[in-house]
């Protein structure tokens, strides 16, 4: 009888990976980029370790929004004050604050556990194609499939 490989939290080897997020459908790069910050995509994947990679994600002022969610869509926040409920379109979102929006999308994608906050903290976002983390040698990702059919 075989057991099951379970990983355990000091064992696992995390690898830094590079997302370039120009012309990339904001959906189909989010749900990829959280199953890595997951590690669902390695064998090794433990539900209740965290398995995945580091992620950064560059050119997120550059994320395409399919049809008429730039305008359509609205994001919506509470501050915690009285009447503190405030809202923009995600065209609005992407011009002012890309990063937030590229970082919405991926949260709402994780678990809402500790766990899923202590994975999510392994993203990295900027608006534009510069990163500091090239000490780290991030792994440049095909994103091929996820780009927009306008391109």
């Amino acid at each position: 009888m075989t057991k099951t490989y379970l990983a355990k939290p000091g064992e696992v080897q995390q690898q830094w990976q590079l997302f370039d997020a120009e012309n990339l459908v904001l959906g189909r790069m989010a749900s990829r980029i959280a199953l890595v910050l997951q590690g669902k995509h390695h064998a090794r994947y433990t539900p209740h370790v965290d398995t995945g990679d580091f992620v950064i994600v560059t050119n997120a002022s550059k994320v395409a929004l399919t049809g008429n969610k730039a305008e359509g869509r609205i994001q919506r926040w509470h501050t915690g004050h009285m009447g503190g409920l405030k809202q923009q379109t995600s065209g609005e979102m992407r011009e002012r604050d890309p990063e937030r929006l590229v970082r919405l999308a991926i949260r709402r994608m994780m678990p809402k556990t500790r766990l899923g906050r202590a994975m999510l903290g392994k993203l990295k976002i900027y608006a534009g194609a510069e990163h500091p983390h090239e000490a780290q040698q991030p792994v440049a990702q095909d994103t091929t499939p996820y780009k927009s059919k306008d391109d």
